[in-house]
């Protein structure tokens, strides 16, 4: 029997991210998510380094690696449409429990156990996805200082929100990215040697 699973994932590359927004750089949900997938981990590396904690910084990672998948089913519902309001907020999370069990569906049933924790939240990974939104709404900060860097003035009001909306999630793990990792991102290839 032949399983889709990967040949689906693969096609992360194919679904642009930022649709309503003119890009100078364009950006599919596969370097998205690989992007969230190394702060996750780094967000819950400071934790437990800094913060005491005993975090899996591995599965951290993998929860942003898989964090957009459905999104091959479903495509990039843009932000300002998916969180209009409840009842749309809450009939599109239906659709991507959906599209999340078609996915798992094209998976070994031996295998799928490994993978279902990716998918759906467990009460013991609660704070890893608490990290993982975090790590989200961080590449998508970044992704409005790369286009500010470039001269486009599109991404600002994004970048407003997004500012706002991290500050108020008040998570210590990411006033440290903050403030020891961001400010990086603003400066040019030849000051980062």
């Amino acid at each position: 029997m032949n399983y889709h699973f990967f040949a689906m994932m693969s096609r992360m590359k194919y679904i642009e991210r930022w649709a309503l927004m003119r890009n100078s750089e364009r950006e599919n949900i596969s370097e998205h998510s690989m992007e969230v997938a190394m702060i996750a981990h780094a967000l819950a590396v400071i934790s437990n380094v800094r913060l005491g904690n005993n975090l899996n910084v591995e599965k951290a990672a993998l929860i942003g690696l898989y964090h957009d998948c459905t999104e091959i089913i479903t495509g990039d519902m843009p932000t300002p449409v998916k969180y209009y309001n409840d009842d749309i907020k809450t009939a599109f999370k239906e659709v991507e429990n959906v599209a999340a069990n078609k996915l798992l569906s094209m998976l070994p049933e031996d295998m799928r156990s490994y993978y279902d924790s990716l998918f759906f939240k467990e009460e013991e990974d609660k704070y890893l996805w608490k990290l993982e939104k975090a790590a989200d709404k961080l590449s998508a900060l970044i992704k409005c200082i790369e286009e500010k860097k470039a001269g486009n003035t599109e991404f600002s009001s994004a970048y407003k929100a997004l500012r706002e909306s991290i500050e108020k999630m008040q998570l210590k793990e990411v006033y440290i990215f903050l403030n020891e990792f961001l400010p990086s991102y603003e400066m040019t290839l030849d000051e980062l040697h």
